[in-house]
């Protein structure tokens, strides 16, 4: 998002842009400057500063550097079919039509929420009539995941013989939003949201576009670039609005600028994603025992709209998953503090949430129960249906007194330390070891409990 405006964006245009440009010399490929377009009227500042080559491209040198895979493939002259993926305002759109530039294709550019399979067939066809005069084309489609799976159907033999390079671009992970025949048929590409750096050129051209300097501080500069998160065109759309301000004499500090300028909202989605990225991350951070990290990213997920329900929920999971025995007071704390946020609401009940991810971050930690109950499970299931031993089974009728229900159980309360050492498991089944307790927290004194007690049952051989 950042340099001059593509001078393909001039003139009229339909469905399929304008004429395919000439395909470029044999031998190195060159990333020749387009003329710059005289700026409309009100054209937005995004926009002026939309790159002509692809070396303005700010914040992917992984791509467009020296060694970059885009330009590793433009120089073999082998462009593929890729899908790029990436937030909002850091270069799709633009990567894509200079792409086009400069492979010599046809640049026509589709949008999947407002074409449809009429659409998609002109596209097809005009494509193959560039096909049989020698030409190539570029067909980029944004949003591509929101086609559905017939749809992103109909790419594939126009992909898989060439009458198109497919550029899509998506916000969504390709892994669940594209279908797999898609998939393998394109080279999936991630653009990184632009980072600090990357914000201060797209400042630095911006200020020297209109030859104006941003009235800000450095910290409110600073403010300014952490503001947009990443996305460099919400960051000219807030440049914009800052140039339109009356000459004044102080420069703006980071309150003033935070009154003035709405901030950016979080990528956040409920459903998708990033919801999931976050609530791992929590996850993970809680069982590296970091508070925190921990913190922070519960913090992250109430802002964004997370329900704090469902971090509660998640949390007491995560209390008897990873903290387990180590501390037994964490699941009933968990639940306390689910219980304290339904009394309180919101925003009282968060703290009694924020207090239970401290409490997590900082339990010693054992998975021990977890790991025992999932292989007692797979116990369970390869042992079928065997009957308990006969000795642990009541016996209310005189029929299964006699036929041996109940015969020689011990009372454990009688026995010396409370423990007769039988046997609990089928005849005939060897005695699995499920439950391993840990070295961590109060899980080292049940381990001293169990070995005591092993001791007395190999004594009986049970």
């Amino acid at each position: 998002m950042a340099g001059r405006r593509d001078s393909m964006d001039d003139g009229p245009a339909d469905l399929f842009g304008n004429a395919a440009p000439q395909p470029p010399a044999r031998g190195p490929v060159a990333f020749p400057q387009a003329p710059s377009a005289q700026p409309a009227r009100n054209q937005p500042l995004a926009d002026r500063l939309r790159p002509t080559t692809l070396d303005e491209v700010v914040g992917q040198d992984h791509l467009l550097g020296p060694d970059g895979s885009l330009r590793q493939m433009l120089a073999r002259g082998s462009l593929a079919s890729l899908i790029l993926w990436g937030g909002p305002g850091v270069g799709k759109t633009t990567i894509a039509r200079l792409l086009a530039a400069a492979a010599g294709l046809r640049f026509v550019q589709l949008s999947a929420v407002f074409s449809g399979v009429a659409d998609l067939k002109r596209a097809f066809d005009e494509a193959r009539r560039m096909a049989a005069s020698g030409g190539g084309t570029l067909l980029f489609v944004d949003e591509i995941h929101r086609f559905n799976r017939a749809q992103q159907d109909g790419f594939l033999p126009v992909v898989e013989n060439g009458t198109v390079v497919l550029v899509g671009a998506t916000t969504e992970n390709p892994s669940f939003a594209l279908n797999s025949a898609l998939l393998s048929r394109c080279q999936v590409l991630v653009l990184h949201r632009l980072d600090d750096a990357a914000m201060e050129q797209l400042l630095d051209r911006a200020e020297s576009t209109t030859g104006r300097s941003l009235p800000l501080t450095p910290e409110a500069r600073a403010t300014l670039r952490a503001m947009a998160d990443g996305d460099g065109r919400y960051l000219l759309n807030m440049v914009e609005q800052l140039l339109a301000l009356p000459h004044q004499r102080e420069l703006l500090d980071p309150a003033a600028l935070s009154r003035l300028l709405a901030r950016r909202a979080a990528l956040y989605d409920k459903d998708r994603e990033e919801h999931y990225n976050l609530i791992s991350a929590l996850h993970k951070s809680l069982r590296g025992s970091d508070p925190d990290a921990a913190l922070y990213w519960f913090a992250r997920m109430l802002e964004g709209g997370e329900d704090p329900r469902y971090i509660a929920r998640r949390l007491t999971r995560f209390a008897a998953e990873d903290v387990g025995m180590a501390d037994p007071q964490a699941l009933p704390l968990a639940v306390a503090a689910w219980e304290t946020f339904e009394r309180l609401g919101s925003p009282e009940g968060e703290l009694a949430l924020a207090q239970l991810v401290v409490h997590l971050a900082t339990a010693p930690k054992s998975n021990a129960v977890y790991k025992g109950y999932n292989m007692a499970r797979q116990a369970a299931r390869a042992t079928g249906s065997l009957m308990p031993p006969a000795h642990i089974l009541n016996a209310p009728t005189t029929l299964m007194k006699d036929i041996g229900y109940g015969k020689g159980y011990e009372y454990d309360h009688d026995a010396e330390g409370g423990i007769s050492g039988q046997n609990y498991f089928p005849d005939g089944m060897r005695r699995p070891k499920l439950y391993q307790p840990t070295d961590r927290g109060y899980e080292r004194e049940v381990a001293r409990r169990l070995d005591s007690w092993n001791r007395v049952r190999e004594s009986r051989g049970s």
